[in-house]
């Protein structure tokens, strides 16, 4: 993955397949700034995990999951708290929609524990190591 400058506050990522992300300050437009990046990560890893499974039994009616936290400031440096993700999950009526519905709770806790990558590290609390080349 790597990031170039397009002009003062506005950046794109590629990664190694080609796909382009375009993401900002976000005062400038209506780019994802960081922290909304790392919110999309968060949720978008737990989302993958969860509907891969559960969408095996049912195709849901709604999948909508909503990532928040607080970003603040202190002694030592910004940072973010109170990370959530909520789950607006709806799966139709009937015996395939009623065993995704059983499901989702475990895999949604499946994932937080164990699969999820991005949510993980963050957990976990991995160093970052930055290099100036």
């Amino acid at each position: 993955m790597s990031i170039t400058r397009t002009e003062l506050g506005k950046y794109v990522a590629t990664n190694s397949r080609g796909g382009k992300l375009e993401f900002g300050t976000g005062k400038e437009s209506d780019a994802f700034t960081p922290v909304e990046l790392l919110l999309t990560a968060i949720a978008g890893c737990t989302a993958i995990d969860v509907d891969t499974v559960t969408s095996r039994r049912a195709e849901p009616e709604q999948f909508e999951l909503v990532a928040s936290g607080d970003k603040i400031k202190d002694d030592d440096g910004n940072r973010m708290e109170n990370l959530e993700v909520v789950f607006r999950v709806r799966f139709p009526e009937g015996p395939e929609g009623d065993a995704a519905r059983e499901m989702l709770p475990a895999m949604v806790t499946k994932s937080h524990d164990r699969w999820c990558t991005v949510s993980r590290t963050v957990e976990l609390g991995t160093p970052v190591r930055p290099v100036v080349e």
